[in-house]
């Protein structure tokens, strides 16, 4: 048979390999700042595109879409041509995928520190940022579908199969998560409201961490490993099992994120039961990695690559063990809002995606450059810095949720909270909030090294091109199967009907659960009190959402003793049907918010923006300064906000929305007067309308300033409900 010869894209390998090296580099710098800022709040007083809440979601959107995901481009593009024997169907599509990508990320590196956030975990992006991530996404899964076609290999390898279910399941959990409707250019709501809108997103959290950071990664292990070690993979059967058990289990799995909330109790229930289920497929993949292993144990001493590696799999291996336990109800209510679960994420980011990553980029990068690694020694210096870094992380923060959780469910004797102040609990885990900056720092030392090391691997060897290879020419045979061919060897022949199956596998779980949530409306029962937010109220919710305020409080009050005790009664369902998006959290770094309105008096939450540790001795809040500046809010937009949740929903009349601005005003001044009741704030108040007229300055009201809207949605929040803990 005619052998033909063509040329493997190294380039475009290449350029996802330096971003991802970049990108990398950028995501664990701002990540050890927030760390630092823990021990430091005001570390960036002052600076609104410095501050915690507006660097958290750059960090997270850092380390995921751009480290981990170009790594992912990386290692799909140099393992799918030489698994297909052929060349990525456009080189066009290829560097169309690479630059959208990166300007994607500069796009997210610049908006979200600007403020412009949708405040949905994992997908805090605005519209604009989230139709090119959708075309760009395309464009990757055209280019790699239209290299299947015109493979040289008849099977697609187990490898390819976790491509096309990441290609298919990512797509319709972005897209349908992130339907939003436009008030402006970098302004939107979600177009789901409270409840539904929590397991929407959590349907697509929790995916986002299965089809982003876990099947592509899965598909690299399958590649990479077995090349590394010289080893075929230890089972194919193991291999199909984990495929398609994974894919289908894994989008039930969502609504764990939601349990003890308002989400109908069935809903949780699923959620529970599908992420037990998980367990079993999880593990068959960890066992099928490492068992490929076996009869190199020597060489994995030696290798790092091989270590990076088998560090990366039982990371996974933990993470997944991990993950059902904490979606048992009696664990998860122990460990949620704490910073266990910040242990339990950074197992998986730091070991299994960062390891897998740097196991591969060692391994690519001397092949690619046809040479051998500069410095072995530096590698595995990596190694150990880097594990040690993931241990001094992660403990430490295990301690602070077992801590954390133990001590916010104490009770005295006579029935009351041992710890009635959230700040006792904070001031005790600080030791072990510097000993994660400690381990960060290790992992960051780590990544400077294979930088360093990388580089100098470049310079030393030849010039990264486009490799020669050849292959012959795929021969058409039957469409239907072969006499004694077994359905999945059939399967693996056709990439369609692979997908089409892999899709249907993975709509079935997000229909059942998502499907009845939004279109039966007795699962989200009304409360008659529960009304719009004012306009003023509406523009302090979208300030909270701006800086962040969601990263750390809660606003979902869980039916426990010790919560309802601490914060007033439970959260109910109704009480959310007017908030898009919906705020109700993952981590209390702070108390829950739900209930706090009318529980202080203005002035305190004036004092406390401005300075949150002059009221709270130990507090690691930082202050909002830029709230009080002397400018105007922009209230330009507050009638087609208002407008805009109309068209979704929200029961504002046309002479509400008519009169806006008005009402805003009113609302605005009532606060000021209020404010006046404190003689500290009236002396600063005039000193400061004195001094600006000395200068000859403007002065703006404070009615008109930032800090009245956020005062007013903070002292909204859990009123419609009428209990005596607001009081």
């Amino acid at each position: 048979m005619e052998m033909q010869q063509f040329y493997y894209d190294n380039k475009i390998v290449k350029k996802f390999i330096y971003a991802t090296i970049v990108f990398g580099v950028v995501g664990m710098v701002v990540g050890l700042l927030l760390a630092i800022m823990f021990l430091f709040p005001n570390l960036t007083d002052g600076i609104s595109w410095l501050s915690f809440g507006r660097l958290r979601p750059l960090h997270t959107n850092a380390v995921i879409f751009a480290f981990v995901g170009n790594a992912m481009f990386a290692g799909v593009y140099y393992s799918l041509q030489r698994l297909l024997k052929a060349r990525m169907y456009s080189d066009f599509l290829s560097n169309l995928n690479f630059w959208g990508w990166q300007l994607i990320i500069v796009a997210a590196a610049i908006s979200l520190p600007l403020g412009y956030s949708s405040s949905k975990e994992y997908a805090e992006l605005e519209w604009p940022i989230d139709i090119a991530i959708a075309l760009i996404w395309v464009v990757f899964g055209v280019n790699m579908i239209g290299t299947m076609i015109k493979r040289r290999e008849r099977h697609l390898y187990v490898a390819i199969w976790f491509y096309l279910a990441t290609f298919v399941t990512v797509a319709v959990l972005h897209i349908f998560n992130s339907l939003e409707l436009p008030v402006s250019a970098m302004k939107s709501y979600s177009v789901y409201a409270g409840v539904q809108d929590a397991l929407v997103q959590w349907w697509y959290g929790h995916n986002a961490v299965a089809f982003f950071l876990t099947t592509p990664f899965l598909g690299l292990m399958y590649y990479f490993v077995p090349k590394a070690a010289n080893r075929p993979v230890y089972s194919y059967r193991l291999s199909i099992i984990h495929f398609w058990s994974l894919i289908f289990i894994y989008i039930w799995a969502g609504p764990h994120h939601l349990l003890y909330s308002a989400l109908p109790n069935w809903a949780q229930n699923l959620g529970v039961a599908f992420s037990i289920m998980l367990l079993a497929p999880s593990w068959g993949g960890m066992i099928n990695g490492l068992l490929t292993l076996r009869g190199v144990w020597d060489k994995v001493r030696v290798e790092p690559v091989l270590k990076f590696f088998v560090v990366a799999i039982t990371g996974y291996g933990m993470a997944t063990f991990e993950g059902p336990m904490l979606s048992l109800k009696n664990v998860n209510a122990i460990a949620h809002y704490t910073d266990w679960i910040i242990a339990h994420v950074h197992v998986g980011a730091l070991a299994w995606n960062g390891f897998m990553a740097f196991g591969m980029i060692y391994w690519l990068i001397p092949r690619m450059t046809k040479s051998s690694l500069y410095s072995v020694k530096l590698a595995n210096f990596h190694f150990w810095i880097g594990t040690l870094g993931i241990i001094l992380y992660t403990l430490p923060m295990y301690v602070a949720g077992f801590l954390q959780a133990s001590m916010w469910k104490q009770f005295n004797p006579d029935g009351t909270l041992t710890y009635g102040n959230f700040l006792e609990t904070v001031t005790q885990i600080m030791p072990m909030y510097w000993m994660r900056a400690i381990g960060g720092t290790l992992y960051l030392t780590g990544m400077l090294v294979l930088v360093y090391n990388i580089i100098q691997t470049i310079r030393h060897g030849a010039t990264i091109e486009d490799e020669l290879a050849e292959a012959p020419e795929l021969v058409k045979i039957s469409s239907g199967r072969i006499k004694g061919e077994k359905f999945h060897p059939w399967l693996e022949r056709k990439p369609i009907q692979l997908t089409i199956l892999a899709t249907i596998a993975i709509l079935i779980g997000g229909v059942i659960q998502i499907v009845p949530t939004i279109m039966v409306k007795s699962n989200i029962p009304t409360i008659a009190s529960v009304k719009p937010y004012s306009p003023l109220e509406l523009e302090g919710r979208d300030l909270y959402i701006r800086e962040g305020c969601v990263g750390c409080h809660s606003q979902s009050v869980r039916p426990f003793r010790s919560e309802v005790e601490r914060y007033g009664p439970q959260a109910k369902a109704g009480e959310f049907v007017y908030d898009h998006p919906f705020l109700w959290g993952s981590k209390r770094t702070g108390p829950d918010l739900l209930r706090v309105g009318g529980k202080y008096n203005d002035n305190w939450h004036f004092n406390h923006f401005w300075n949150p540790q002059r009221i709270s001795a130990g507090s690691i809040m930082p202050g909002y300064k830029w709230l009080f500046d002397n400018q105007a809010m922009d209230i330009s937009l507050t009638q087609k906000k208002m407008k805009a949740m109309v068209a979704l929903g929200v029961p504002y009349t046309d002479a509400e929305v008519a009169n806006a601005q008005k009402d805003l005003r009113t609302q605005a001044i009532a606060i000021e007067e209020s404010l006046k009741n404190d003689p500290d704030f009236v002396k600063s108040y005039e000193d400061s309308k004195k001094k600006a007229k000395a200068r000859g300055d403007k002065f703006v009201p404070m009615n008109e300033r930032e800090i009245v809207a956020m005062i007013a949605y903070i002292q909204r929040l859990g009123t419609d409900i009428k209990v005596k803990e607001n009081k």
